[in-house]
């Protein structure tokens, strides 16, 4: 990627530039938006038409131009051109999309969908963007950075989904739908090799083994080494070695029932997650006073070398188990009944270096062994013509207990004699949430459709914490202070849209849609005064969008414009300093967030696809700020102005009957905060990331050789910031890849 300071032209440039473009583009369209169409073989068909894209996002099958709301989806051939190996991998290509490594653990997964998402990874605070597996909730961002290694499609839901997914919704949904068995036997292996001696082995098998019994088996193993060292050890850091199974049976009881049975494990067993230190570290001596400078700011670019503390074999241990029960039952012609049955299971050791320096100050290790269990019924009919409807019960279990301990023997001295400190942290949280929910869409005149649906959610959270603090300067000081607290929440969380069909082609839509997320309890509440709850979060989003197809099918676009209002806004920020510093979660009064989204698709030529993606976002916190806090950011964080997204791929035919693919795309990120509190030093200016493919598939359609690369210009920028200064003034930032390219060799049967 390339700075916009380096190619010549500031970010007020780059604006106008950017509103030029997506005025000509409506002048060009009359009334656009639609899909986001497929790439590679899958893009076009006879005379260039581009196929349509079938979603469930509303818990039946519909086009994608059909649902009256923002939605970029993602087939199996469109994540293969983005060279798509993680969840991450779908960063640009989704208008006003923030998806990154959580912070200090690249198993974490990160998600902001129009500015909303979770900027912490405290297992007390409920993530803001839900991510679903074959329509079963992921509770926790730990492990959520699923390997897209068996993924039929990837659907990105805009704007809050409170009503048919109900809480940590506001928004957004990212949902993973996975392969299913059937009649026809499939197979696929495949091995990628690239630079920091990647490695990776993937295969899928699937076929009949009864007339009424079908399974699959995926498997997959990925490793490459780390491209941040330690200069003074050498060691490396932020590498990949992660293997995943997934199992799964299809068993067709009669023509009306069928069952899906799945299961899934990923096992991730890596190094530290290192950033680097963006501020002067400070360590703080109580007998003079006075700070003591361990190490002032970096100057120049980022050379992934980071320092650290730990010196052992500490690193990163993620376990990920799911196993779930579907039971499809068509009951006549016009009902039809599902149930989803589901349990997961998470194990972390996590040791994360928050300082990123060879100094004690910010280390910890968590350990988190959480259960979840979910079962979910569905009713679904239709009168055959004018109406659909769904109403569904939904019942969340979650206990997530954990271990941490922190070791910071170098923050604090005493007239010159290091204070060693060690604190334990026990916790445990669990909660049990229900829901009952309804929606119906109703074709009430020609062309005219309008959609009412509400979601009833009652939760309870039970949250128990004990901590110690153990130092050199007191000897066995363990003054243990226990934190037991529970509550309650509800919700109501309707949605209305109306949708005006103004030809087979042409469609309009407005969608006005709450949703919810509960209140909390402070997850690092260390002293009695630290001991407090949060409110929940609530936000009402107003959409408009058009959705058409124009030039014999050949270009299509979706254009969406929204408005947010939340209510307690919640965020993670870092109060007081040294033995008083504290980070609670804390309400923000209200936060506006206006936006609009442009996706275009264009085969001017059979050969030849375009793909356009553009996001805007101006977002401000209400009066008021946080409660507890003083002052008002002035933006909240991971909310760029703009996001924008160029593609383009040809396809040569070859003489022997194979196919020669190039595609190449540059997405862009303006300027964005890093922390809640807007820290200057965390803040990340815009950038370019330009990538490259060619692919050769056989004329068989049984072999292919891809090269790939991310990243060409090995352009170095922030993606993630840990701010604790509070503690020594540590103020973290992670960064994205530098260049790498690979080149996978696959066959298919």
């Amino acid at each position: 990627m390339i700075n916009a300071a380096n190619a010549g032209r500031d970010s007020r440039s780059v604006r106008r530039e950017l509103s030029a473009a997506i005025a000509a583009a409506l002048l060009t369209m009359s009334f656009a938006p639609a899909v986001f169409a497929q790439s590679g073989q899958d893009a076009a068909s006879e005379a260039g038409m581009l196929e349509e894209v079938i979603v469930t996002a509303q818990r039946r099958e519909q086009t994608l131009q059909e649902v009256p709301m923002a939605i970029t989806a993602f087939t199996g051939a469109e994540l293969a051109a983005l060279q798509a190996d993680n969840l991450d991998s779908i960063q640009g290509a989704v208008p006003n999309l923030n998806l990154v490594q959580g912070r200090g653990s690249n198993s974490s997964v990160n998600a902001f969908i129009r500015g909303v998402g979770q900027p912490d990874a405290l297992q007390t605070f409920d993530p803001a963007v839900g991510i679903y597996v074959d329509d079963v909730y992921v509770a926790r961002i730990q492990g959520a950075m699923f390997k897209l290694y068996d993924v039929e499609r990837v659907e990105v839901l805009r704007g809050p989904q409170g009503t048919l997914y109900g809480k940590n919704t506001p928004g957004g949904a990212i949902r993973l739908i996975t392969h299913t068995p059937g009649q026809e036997f499939e197979a696929r292996a495949g091995v990628t090799f690239g630079d920091y001696s990647r490695f990776q082995a993937a295969g899928y098998l699937s076929g009949p083994l009864s007339e009424n019994f079908a399974m699959s088996l995926s498997v997959l193993h990925d490793q490459r080494d780390g491209f941040v060292t330690d200069p003074a050890t050498g060691r490396e850091y932020n590498d990949e070695d992660t293997t995943a199974a997934r199992l799964k049976a299809k068993w067709d009881i009669n023509d009306d029932v069928n069952i899906v049975f799945a299961a899934d494990y990923s096992d991730e067993d890596v190094a530290l997650t290192l950033g680097r230190a963006e501020a002067t570290i400070v360590s703080t001596d109580l007998g003079t006073g006075l700070g003591v400078i361990r190490q002032l700011p970096p100057t120049g670019e980022y050379d992934f070398q980071t320092r650290t503390s730990f010196t052992g074999d500490e690193g990163q241990k993620v376990e990920n188990t799911g196993l779930s029960m579907t039971i499809n039952w068509d009951i006549n012609d016009q009902m039809s009944f599902r149930s989803i049955t589901a349990s997961r299971e998470l194990d972390a050791d996590l040791y994360i270096d928050i300082d990123a320096t060879e100094w004690e100050l910010g280390d910890v290790f968590v350990g988190i062994d959480q259960e979840q269990f979910t079962q979910e019924f569905q009713l679904l009919g239709n009168n055959g013509d004018t109406i659909n409807w769904v109403a569904g019960v939904y019942y969340l279990n979650e206990e997530i207990p954990s271990h941490q301990e922190a070791y910071a023997d170098d923050w604090l001295l005493f007239f010159g004699t290091p204070i060693t400190a060690l604190r334990t942290i026990d916790d445990d949280l669990e909660t049990t949430s229900y829901a009952a929910f309804g929606q119906v869409d109703w074709a009430f005149a020609d062309r005219w459709t309008l959609g009412l649906g509400i979601r009833y959610t009652d939760e309870k959270k039970d949250y128990f914490r004990t901590t110690s603090l153990f130092t050199n300067l007191l000897g066995n000081f363990d003054p243990q202070f226990a934190f037991n607290d529970s509550d309650s929440w509800s919700s109501w969380t309707p949605t209305v849209s109306l949708d005006y069909a103004m030809s087979d082609s042409t469609r309009l839509y407005g969608r006005l849609a709450k949703g919810f997320k509960s209140g909390g309890f402070n997850g690092r509440a260390n002293t009695p005064a630290d001991q407090s709850a949060f409110d929940p979060e609530e936000v009402l989003t107003l959409e408009f969008g058009a959705k058409t197809s124009m030039a014999d099918g050949r270009l299509q676009a979706n254009y969406a414009v929204f408005w947010s209002q939340y209510d307690d806004y919640q965020a993670r920020v870092s109060l007081g300093e040294g033995l008083d510093a504290t980070f609670p979660v804390l309400n923000a009064a209200e936060l506006d967030i206006k936006g609009a989204e442009v996706e275009l698709v264009w085969v001017p030529i059979d050969p030849l696809q375009l793909t356009a993606q553009v996001g805007y976002l101006d977002s401000e916190y209400g009066a008021g700020g946080f409660s507890g806090a003083d002052g008002i950011p002035d933006e909240p964080a991971f909310s760029p102005k703009w996001t924008m997204r160029y593609a383009g791929m040809y396809t040569f035919d070859l003489s022997g009957g194979g196919t020669l693919n190039f595609g190449a795309d540059a997405h862009y990120r303006d300027e964005m905060q890093l922390s809640v509190e807007n820290t200057p030093a965390l803040m990340e200016d815009s950038y370019w990331v330009f990538n490259g493919w060619v692919n050769w598939t056989s004329a068989d359609q049984h072999w292919s050789l891809t090269g790939g690369m991310k990243n060409a210009t090995d352009e170095v920028y922030k993606v993630e910031g840990q701010d604790f200064r509070s503690v020594a003034n540590v103020q973290t930032a992670y960064f994205g890849d530098p260049k790498t390219w690979t080149v996978t060799l696959e066959y298919r049967y």
